[in-house]
């Protein structure tokens, strides 16, 4: 009880001092407690108090500044936490509440929880101040000694006690500061569909839950087609996908064909392959939803599973074109599981010699159709044709044309440096029987080929020779060295000129310089110079 009558000495004392809020004018004396003793100074006192007081009375002329004022009365509540702490810890004795009861026990706990329901029941959450008065003067600070006689909770209210000397009803309270506006987000405000397509462009967080009828969330579909933004397109098709019923989303879509390429594209993105099947059907676009279906076995990584799926899909609703793709396909895996596992026993048991020389890199399976021709080309050229593996049943099993399958073969065979067989591709007989060297590729292709694959000079000079063209002839003549060439195109254009000026750039005494000299000095050509 000490240390209460101290308490409220202080408290008494404090509500004099520059920043604190006073009582409203409206309570009076008579509706103090009456158990509460009389604590009020005379005048002389009071003017002894201020004088000697560290702390400055309120004037006119004091700074309006909200910073100062602040730090003014926090150091005033500072300071008297620090009296009342020094109190407490020089006298150790009970506290008690002004009914007598000790602070803390529990009927004291059940008396500030009824007083407080009662306080909520029939006083304002924030009483207003009337600051009009001079009895508050000029400030306006947040601090007060309410503030030593309250709790702040986690979500910034006041929660007060009831061990304040002045009556309940004449009772302060601090307001909190409010937020400023900018950091209140709007979710649910009355935003109409075209606003809140707007405001969805502008990156702004809405609700599209108020929207719960069907015209409301067209409206919204065609206001954010209307803004050509595909992401906010695609933002309502994912909520209109998750609050209409299949039919009805499908039926709005179909005659909005913008809105539904979006929505094609998202299912695939996402790979809803059943919801987007569905779609196709409804939509009556048979040839995308079969397509769709074989797409699908690009998911299967087992060639077992992979090759009885295509099976399934041959009964499909293709068009005829798609309808012999995807048999050619499940042809070739069928084949080319065939030639996996029998090359792959013959490398294991080392009887095939080209294995040992040549090892596989890769496996054959799930390979383009010219990669397993070229790869038939490298490791089975001279295999008849009745085998699933020769090169000609390829050929004729999948259409192949004659210049892909002679490009392809002459590149594996010229990988193997197997010139005679390179030469065989070139032979033919005419109806004459003489034998001549024909190519459906241009000879200047041909070479380039041979280079790349470090072809020998006099095989190089053998095809060179049969380019058509002099100029195109003497330039890869000159480039690949192959004097000869050279030295009889200059002849074969009677070009003297020419002639004496490349027996410069041959070694001299060599083969090439005699036969240059033998040319000059026949009196058999007409030279044109």
């Amino acid at each position: 009880m000490l240390c209460s009558c101290r308490i409220g000495n202080h408290v008494l004392n404090l509500l004099q001092l520059p920043g604190a809020i006073a009582r409203p004018a409206s309570v009076t004396e008579e509706e103090e407690d009456p158990l509460q003793p009389k604590m009020m100074k005379s005048k002389p006192d009071e003017e002894d108090y201020w004088n000697s007081s560290k702390f400055k009375a309120f004037t006119f002329d004091d700074e309006d500044d909200e910073f100062s004022r602040l730090k003014e009365s926090k150091r005033a509540v500072n300071s008297i936490r620090g009296l009342v702490d020094e109190d407490e810890d020089e006298d150790d004795v009970e506290k008690v509440s002004w009914s007598g009861e000790p602070v803390g026990s529990i009927s004291w706990s059940v008396g500030e929880t009824a007083a407080s329901n009662q306080r909520a029941d029939r006083e304002p959450a924030f009483p207003k101040i009337n600051t009009d008065t001079q009895t508050t003067g000029k400030s306006h600070s947040g601090y007060s000694l309410s503030s030593l006689f309250k709790g702040k909770t986690r979500g910034g209210t006041f929660q007060t006690f009831t061990d304040s000397p002045s009556d309940s009803s004449a009772r302060l309270y601090a307001p909190e500061l409010r937020k400023p506006k900018s950091e209140y987000k709007d979710y649910v405000s009355d935003w109409s569909p075209e606003e809140t397509v707007h405001r969805m462009q502008q990156g702004k967080t809405v609700s599209l839950e108020k929207f719960r009828s069907l015209q409301d969330k067209l409206l919204l579909l065609d206001f954010s087609v209307s803004a050509h933004d595909g992401n906010v397109i695609t933002a309502i098709l994912i909520y209109l996908k998750r609050t209409l019923s299949k039919e009805v989303l499908f039926r709005e879509l179909e005659s909005r064909q913008t809105a539904l390429r979006h929505f094609i594209h998202y299912l695939s993105e996402t790979r809803d392959q059943k919801l987007l099947l569905e779609l196709l059907r409804s939509l009556g676009r048979t040839e995308d939803m079969v397509l769709l279906q074989y797409k699908e076995h690009l998911g299967i990584a087992d060639e077992n599973k992979r090759r009885d799926f295509l099976k399934s899909c041959l009964s499909l609703a293709f068009s005829p074109e798609d309808s012999a793709h995807v048999q050619d396909h499940f042809t070739l895996l069928e084949r080319q599981i065939v030639i996996e596992a029998a090359d792959g026993q013959a490398e294991r048991g080392g009887k095939s010699e080209i294995f040992q020389k040549f090892p596989r890199r890769a496996s054959i399976l799930n390979m383009p159709l010219i990669t397993t021709l070229y790869y038939c080309c490298f490791y089975h050229y001279h295999e008849p044709e009745g085998t699933f593996s020769g090169p000609l049943n390829i050929r004729h099993t999948f259409r192949i044309s004659e210049k892909q399958f002679f490009v392809t073969a002459l590149a594996a065979r010229a990988k193997l440096k197997a010139w005679s067989d390179v030469d065989a591709l070139f032979s033919c007989r005419n109806w004459l029987g003489f034998t001549k060297k024909k190519s459906p590729l241009s000879f200047h292709r041909v070479v380039d080929v041979l280079q790349k694959n470090s072809a020998p000079t006099q095989v190089l000079q053998e095809y060179v020779a049969l380019v058509d063209d002099a100029h195109t002839r003497i330039a890869l003549a000159q480039k690949l060295k192959c004097h000869d060439i050279v030295i009889n195109t200059y002849r074969d254009l009677k070009d003297r000129k020419l002639l004496l000026g490349y027996r410069g750039k041959v070694e001299k005494g060599s083969s090439e310089e005699t036969k240059i000299k033998e040319l000059l000095e026949n009196p058999q050509i007409r030279w044109k110079n």
